[in-house]
């Protein structure tokens, strides 16, 4: 009789603020109800994890892992490769957001035997029971495979209503190690899919298209509650595109909370523009349902290169006025900032960092998370770049280093791309931010901090970063191994939370 053990491997996104995978919950619910068996291992958590996979496996039907595009595909084709040594003959299936954008080249990869396209609960149920029936996924919708050394992809599944898909497994996580590892009990959850926008930058529409998919609001608060309280979670970020889309759901899933009783906090991300469509007072609203943090993706502080992101749909008053409504609200406002977008330039960076340094001074509650331009795969900004000089990988585990944080480009490389890496430290330091996982530096590391915010915040004022020694002294503190810490007996948290 065949195996009714499925294998699941999540790798590491470089982080120790993790919890559990959307993803791989989501497709392990309608393997469950179909009488198979899930073994789910997180490299973040998980101690010589290699091992573990490789011991799993021994019994496994297949192993399946999940994974976006950067550092998550190092961990990826190590596991694959040694699983594919030892088991020649139990497929390996990669899926998630990097396989669904580039699944021919996914494919192509020696170690990989199928990958699934889109949304996978359905597919890969499907797969599974062809793979223990010893047949190959012939017919199966979104899935690609190999056949005698030729690839094959199936036509496409039509992407199904979120309120359609089952619930998640979320009772397959150990969210006791996912504390110990980050001091917080928290979660993920997707009340809606895609968004209505089509920024320059944003993948989104590769995977989801433009049309908006969402959980009614009596579900999402019905769900969000029984998730915090079945385990005991103090955070739940919900994680869809834009959350606030629909402004009557919106406050009608915050009122669902309020009338359910259960206290605990969450954050959503949503665009500066449907955040002032809320006044102060529904804002309030959202506040006493626990809501603690919008994040928003401000982007740039310049008009042309918000107009080159595809995103005249937001003005730079609406990045103050959701600043201001918020804050009045009590919540924390959360913004990105994308530095070495095509068609920045020196004087688009400075307006940037006058928008952070007005805003954060004007709201000391609010924070800024920065990044340097990647083209991701299926981004409207794709070809561009590569008209810019971008040289998209050939291979999959060439993909392991396209990653903001470490990415040089074409046009901003040399000393330049040294002082915006610079200058993304000295905003880190100039006001503070707040993590998921709790402090766990020392004192030491606190006061040094403290003392250089000060001249972080002098020198992005008047534009110098010449013999940077706040930022020498930053990146050894940082090196500082944090303090182990066992997870705190559970209580209702009485400090902003925040992803």
């Amino acid at each position: 009789m065949a195996s009714k053990k499925i294998v699941f491997f999540f790798p590491s996104f470089t982080s120790s603020e993790a919890t559990a995978p959307l993803g791989i919950l989501a497709i392990s619910t309608p393997l469950l109800r179909a009488g198979y068996q899930v073994k789910l291992i997180d490299s973040t958590i998980t101690p010589n994890f290699k091992q573990r996979v490789i011991e799993e496996l021994a019994d496994a039907l297949c192993l399946g892992i999940s994974l976006v595009t950067g550092p998550m595909i190092r961990e990826t084709v190590a596991i694959a490769r040694e699983a594919k040594r030892l088991y020649p003959n139990k497929p390996v299936i990669l899926g998630g957001w990097h396989p669904s954008l580039l699944p021919d080249q996914t494919l192509a990869a020696e170690y990989v035997d199928i990958v699934v396209i889109g949304q996978g609960e359905e597919a890969l149920l499907e797969i599974v029971q062809h793979i223990e029936a010893g047949e190959l996924p012939r017919g199966v919708r979104g899935a690609g495979y190999k056949e005698n050394g030729r690839m094959v992809f199936n036509p496409r599944r039509e992407l199904r209503p979120l309120s359609e898909m089952p619930p998640k497994a979320y009772q397959v996580a150990d969210f006791d190690a996912y504390e110990r590892l980050c001091g917080r009990r928290w979660a993920m959850y997707t009340s809606s899919l895609a968004c209505p926008f089509n920024c320059g930058y944003c993948t989104n529409e590769g995977v989801y298209g433009r049309k908006w998919n969402a959980l009614a609001p009596e579900q999402a608060s019905e769900e969000l509650c029984d998730l915090a309280s079945r385990y005991r979670l103090q955070l739940v970020w919900v994680v869809d595109d834009n959350f606030l889309v629909d402004r009557d759901r919106a406050l009608q899933i915050a009122e669902g909370i309020l009338q359910r009783g259960v206290r605990f906090e969450w954050s959503i991300q949503a665009s500066t523009n449907l955040v002032t469509r809320l006044s102060v007072d529904e804002l309030k609203l959202m506040r006493r349902a626990g809501l603690t943090q919008v994040a928003q993706g401000a982007d740039s502080g310049s008009p042309k290169v918000l107009h080159l992101m595809n995103k005249d749909f937001q003005k730079l008053e609406t990045i103050y006025e959701a600043a201001d409504r918020l804050s009045q609200a009590g919540i924390r406002p959360s913004f990105n900032v994308i530095f070495g977008y095509p068609g920045e330039g020196r004087k688009e960076r400075r307006e940037s960092i006058r928008l952070i340094m007005k805003i954060c001074r004007t709201y000391p509650g609010a924070e800024f998370w920065t990044n340097i331009f990647t083209p991701y795969p299926g981004a409207p900004i794709m070809n561009k770049a590569f008209e810019l000089g971008i040289h998209a990988p050939k291979r999959l585990e060439e993909w392991a280093d396209f990653f903001p944080k470490y990415t040089v480009l074409p046009w901003l490389k040399g000393r330049e791309h040294e002082q915006v890496q610079a200058i993304r430290d000295y905003i880190r330091m100039a006001f503070r931010r707040v993590n998921i996982g709790r402090w766990r530096k020392g004192l030491l590391a606190k006061l040094v901090y403290q003392s250089i915010a000060p001249f972080a915040r002098w020198r992005l004022d008047h534009d110098f970063y010449f013999f940077p020694f706040e930022v020498w002294l930053k990146r050894a503190i940082d090196q500082m191994p944090a303090r182990p810490e066992k997870a705190a007996p559970q209580k209702l948290p009485s400090e902003a939370l925040a992803c």
